[in-house]
């Protein structure tokens, strides 16, 4: 929850940089979603994947930046050819609500339409509502599960798009 005046508005200038997943800022702010989750859920998924997963060409990790603090990130990984998977999407509590996540998002999108990419898939929690709105009004659609995971807990969401686009 946000202590007094959030320390970004629309006006705060931004960068959006591709990181290494073993990168400082990614290891914390993995962290951070780790922990939220398990708040959140009881339970959560280390974030233990492999650094290889989001190295280019086959995948992406990005981390917004407002005033040089690391506050959002995200990545994509390729899950099969022409399908990737966006995953570790996250954004620090002050920083909600600016568009930060719709950013990263985007841009994980492009790199993925980039390297081939014709659908995107991905998982969130059932309960965390502003990631269900965000990837809806992205055009996510639901969609059984791709993953062995608990249906009470997780929501797979797919979105696919034209080559052209």
């Amino acid at each position: 929850m946000a202590h007094g005046p959030s320390p970004c508005n629309h006006s705060t200038p931004h960068v959006v940089r591709p990181r290494s997943y073993d990168h400082p800022d990614a290891r914390r702010l993995t962290h951070e979603l780790y922990l939220e989750q398990l708040a959140r859920y009881g339970a959560a998924d280390a974030p233990v994947d492999a650094v290889d997963d989001f190295a280019p060409p086959a995948g992406l990790f990005l981390i917004a930046y407002v005033n040089g603090l690391a506050c959002a990130c995200g990545g994509i990984r390729t899950y099969e050819p022409g399908v990737a998977e966006i995953k570790k999407m996250y954004v620090a509590p002050d920083f909600r609500g600016h568009g930060l996540g719709r950013l990263i998002l985007a841009a994980l999108e492009r790199a993925g339409q980039a390297n081939g990419a014709v659908r995107f898939v991905l998982e969130t929690g059932s309960r965390n509502t502003e990631a269900l709105s965000l990837y809806a009004h992205a055009g996510y659609q639901p969609i059984p599960a791709y993953r062995d995971r608990d249906s009470t807990i997780n929501r797979a969401l797919a979105k696919n798009v034209s080559v052209s686009q």
